[in-house]
């Protein structure tokens, strides 16, 4: 064989040597293939590890106008490698000259963990600080883009906002029923509605009047808080809410200040004479109690070791009509123990006073309930106290009254009413009745509430100057001092409820702390300034029709 011959058949060895070696490996992969099918073996789960947590994108929320209350912002976010730290007090006091108020031993506990790839070192920097921090040249730090929320009108509405935690998941308020309410995607988070605004029934403009009369009545009453509601009694939508101290949704701290709480849904208060309006109506319904009836108020209601007086004694008796315009206890008193108290637990039962509820910024504080209705309960019930109740359960049950006798819930969300089938609490001429005393509570000259007046609007509506229980019994110095109001009384269409948390006895108001020298005035000068706002038109005044 020649020399050529013996190459060429080398060469031909090999190829088929690396051929049967490629089959061989393909043949081998095959086989563990088919193995692994033919096995059995459980589903293959492959296991993604985020980084760091991410921000949620969340709906804006828009109030019933479309104007905007909050909304998803890109703010960067700082954070740190620990293991290419080198120098870690350097890096955390050149930090400091631009975040002076990070915790520097947290920062170095943080830091000093070399296994750690990513720390948080702060979330939701300004643009400002972010290109202070970046400026400083610091290897080991960099930034990433989140979605922050932002309120534009800050303070604003801060309770019914609520707030959302460093995640940009709901925390408290609307906020947080966004997400729990309106339902998010059980994987991510992610509300289902993050692209669609959520509209409120509040009325920024309303909001805005609402919150600056409140402070206004703080520094002229000297009161150390205020809350006030503005609700339409035909739907149960709240216009407007605001407690005082206030909130800010972007300090979830002020959550956590006791003094901050929600006054109109997160507390229970003893409300006093405003809660006269329930007992009349309850009186009315019943069929004994006519506006002409007469009861002797002449003398004081003994209970036990009790003894209740009239805080102004007309010294003759009074009709049923006087007894609401000029505020009697004792004439309270009577219409209750009149009606008897199987009929004033049904009533207050109806009127949803005595249940827990709830709306879309939180839970509402429960009802604080006397254990029976004995003799003395039933007088101390009548004029508001001894029960306890938060401000927005109280206002539905008036609203439920004045509106024509139907129940409403109150609600914060637009679109989650209805306004047919809702259950009937009064007769329709019950609730005619008592608007007309309430509008003469406040258009006659002997009536309460005469300085809520307010030329054009027919407002009508109910004061009350309730003690606050104190170590030892009640104060009388420290009071809630109240206003429920509605407008027009010949077609009742919102209802506003103010309170004052201790006034004090000021020139203006001759020393005294009573709601109608400072709840009731404050009720008025709201009322004027919203009332253009909602489309109420100023008319002269009208006699209501009774039949």
């Amino acid at each position: 064989m020649t020399a050529d011959a013996r190459v060429s058949a080398t060469a031909g060895m090999r190829t088929r040597l690396v051929i049967l070696a490629v089959m061989m490996t393909f043949a081998s992969i095959t086989f563990q293939l088919a193995r692994l099918a033919a096995s059995g073996t459980g589903d293959m789960v492959a296991t993604l590890t985020e980084q760091t947590p991410r921000s949620l994108a969340r709906p804006d929320i828009v109030d019933r106008g479309g104007r905007l209350l909050a909304t998803d912002v890109e703010m960067p976010s700082l954070y740190a490698d620990p293991s290419l730290v080198r120098g870690i007090d350097n890096l955390t006091e050149r930090l400091q000259t631009v975040l002076p108020d990070l915790d520097r031993a947290e920062l170095r506990r943080t830091l000093s963990d070399r296994n750690r790839r990513f720390a948080w070192i702060r979330r939701g920097l300004s643009p400002r600080l972010a290109q202070e921090v970046h400026d400083l040249g610091l290897p080991s730090l960099a930034f990433r883009t989140e979605l922050r929320r932002a309120y534009p009108l800050e303070r604003l509405g801060g309770h019914v906002l609520g707030a959302v935690n460093v995640d940009n998941r709901g925390a408290a308020g609307v906020e947080r029923f966004i997400d729990e309410g309106l339902g998010a995607d059980p994987q991510t988070g992610r509300p289902f509605n993050a692209g669609l605004p959520v509209r409120l029934t509040i009325d920024l403009g309303v909001q805005h009047a609402l919150e600056e009369e409140l402070k206004s009545a703080m520094s002229r009453y000297e009161a150390k808080g205020a809350a006030g509601l503005v609700m339409d009694v035909r739907t149960g939508e709240m216009v407007a809410s605001s407690s005082l101290p206030g909130l800010h949704p972007s300090s979830p701290a002020e959550l956590m200040d006791p003094e901050r709480r929600d006054k109109i849904q997160g507390g229970t208060y003893e409300l006093g004479s405003i809660f006269k309006i329930v007992t009349v109506a309850m009186g009315l319904e019943g069929g004994k109690t006519k506006l002409d009836t007469v009861f002797d108020v002449t003398k004081p209601l003994t209970a036990s070791r009790f003894t209740i007086r009239d805080a102004h004694p007309a010294g003759r008796p009074l009709t049923t009509s006087e007894i609401l315009i000029r505020s009697s206890n004792v004439g309270s008193g009577l219409i209750a123990l009149q009606e008897g108290p199987e009929k004033q637990q049904a009533f207050l039962d109806k009127l949803g006073l005595t249940a827990t509820i709830r709306t879309e910024v939180g839970p509402v504080a429960p009802p604080q309930l006397p254990p029976k209705l004995g003799r003395v309960e039933q007088i101390t019930v009548s004029y508001g106290h001894g029960l306890a109740v938060a401000p927005i359960q109280f206002a539905a049950a008036v609203a439920s009254l004045i509106n024509g006798g139907t129940a409403v819930t109150p609600t914060f969300i637009s679109g989650r009413t209805s306004g047919t089938d809702r259950a009937r609490v009064v007769k329709p001429e019950t609730s005619r009745d008592l608007n007309l005393l309430l509008r003469r509570t406040v258009s006659e000259p002997n009536g309460t509430g005469r300085r809520a007046e307010v030329p054009g609007y027919r407002v009508g509506g109910k004061t009350g100057t309730a003690e606050l229980p104190g170590r030892g019994g009640y104060q009388k110095k420290a009071v809630i001092s109240s206003f429920l109001g509605a407008f027009p009384m010949d077609d009742p269409q919102y209802l506003t409820l103010i309170l004052l948390f201790e006034p004090s006895g000021t020139e203006e108001t001759g020393g005294e702390i009573l709601a109608g020298r400072n709840a009731a005035p404050t009720a008025g000068r709201l009322i004027s300034r919203i009332a253009p706002l909602l489309g109420v038109k100023p008319e002269r005044d009208v006699a209501l029709l009774r039949n």
